[in-house]
């Protein structure tokens, strides 16, 4: 796939940014946003900037009745010298061609990706905050189009990425989490779409959100999809316990999401000549842990909050305290360390960190 040249149609009308003392999460977008088309005749073709507008789809559009639809979720960084970074992105598109894969979704080109998201960060480089834990939240997605009720893959779909200003995910401090154990809704299953970032897995989880929200818990931990017995993610986040000094998270089944966040972390710890276990974790194993002292942290990992520590879970009616529901040294280290390398604050040993110049 060769890479096409980048159209840019710059606006005429310049939004007002947000205040950012009042910046919530995708509320607010920047003055431009990118596309790029697909047709099974001509491929991925015609990529432009162009100013952030409404979008005109046939009721027959595939996207409407089949959710043939992939995203990610990645973020640009104001260093203290003003340089924009951007964090491991061409991670996210190589796990967005694994999503689309998945989805039967035709391939983009990784690397031409990221020399446009580049050149449309740079030019709406002014929506990206400048004050301390804030960032400019970029939101890849492709939509099939093609106007058909066939059961079957698209021939058309548009890919769009837009961007939106984002405040601290702590505002007053990190606080431990709340998370209520799901023990009666599946997430995904071995087989199913779980390791892709598509929207259906989302509004999937919705009722069990409900659910945790009626407990008064912030997020939902999933068990596996067969036996209900073993761990697998926390919301948007992947899972890291500390038992015994020593780092544990389950493994990559296929219906778990490969977090590049997750990624970064094992490769951080390794560095640091703390191994990593990757396996199977039981819910009832993390209860007993917990119980015998054994149990010291337990945190998860995404691209919002980076490192969230959880204070307190709850499982089968019965609330269970972690680290007496604070922070532990582990996370806080990784969390420090993380946004240190996205923001520039700290050296870059993995070269994680992308610069985007002018």
């Amino acid at each position: 796939m060769t890479q096409k040249i980048l159209e840019v149609v710059q606006t005429t009308i310049l939004k007002e940014k947000p205040d950012p003392s009042t910046l919530e999460f995708g509320k607010h977008f920047s003055d431009h946003m990118f596309m790029m088309d697909y047709t099974s005749e001509e491929g991925w073709h015609q990529p432009r900037v162009v100013p952030y507008q409404s979008l005109t789809l046939e009721p027959a559009a595939m996207v409407f009745h089949y959710g043939q639809t992939v995203f990610e979720g990645l973020k640009a960084y104001r260093s203290s010298n003003g340089d924009i970074r951007l964090f491991r992105p061409e991670e996210n598109f190589k796990r967005l061609n694994q999503s689309c894969d998945r989805l039967s979704i035709p391939k983009v080109n990784e690397e031409a990706m990221l020399e446009y998201l580049k050149e449309f960060v740079k030019l709406d480089k002014d929506w990206i905050p400048k004050e301390k834990g804030m960032s400019l939240y970029i939101r890849p997605f492709i939509i099939s189009t093609e106007a058909t009720l066939d059961v079957s893959p698209s021939r058309a779909y548009t890919l769009m990425i837009i961007l939106s200003p984002v405040g601290s995910f702590y505002k007053g401090g990190i606080d431990p989490v709340s998370i209520f154990v799901e023990n009666e809704y599946t997430r995904a299953a071995p087989g199913g779409t779980g390791n892709a970032k598509t929207a259906g897995n989302y509004s999937g989880a919705y009722k069990a959100q409900e659910r945790a929200s009626s407990h008064k818990k912030d997020q939902v931990l999933w068990l596996d999809g067969v036996e209900k017995k073993y761990v697998e993610e926390v919301g948007s986040m992947n899972v890291f316990f500390k038992i015994n000094d020593e780092i544990h998270t389950p493994a990559l089944n296929g219906s778990i999401l490969e977090g590049i966040t997750r990624k970064s972390v094992i490769e951080l710890l390794e560095s640091e000549g703390m191994s990593v276990c990757e396996r199977s974790i039981s819910i009832d194993e993390v209860i007993a842990a917990n119980e015998n002292g054994s149990l010291q942290e337990m945190f998860g990992t995404g691209t919002a909050a980076v490192i969230s520590p959880v204070g307190r879970l709850e499982y089968k009616g019965r609330d269970y305290e972690i680290n007496n529901g604070k922070m532990g040294e582990t996370a806080s280290w990784l969390h420090e360390t993380l946004v240190g390398i996205q923001t520039g604050a700290l050296d870059d040993p993995f070269g994680w960190s992308i610069e985007v110049n002018g």
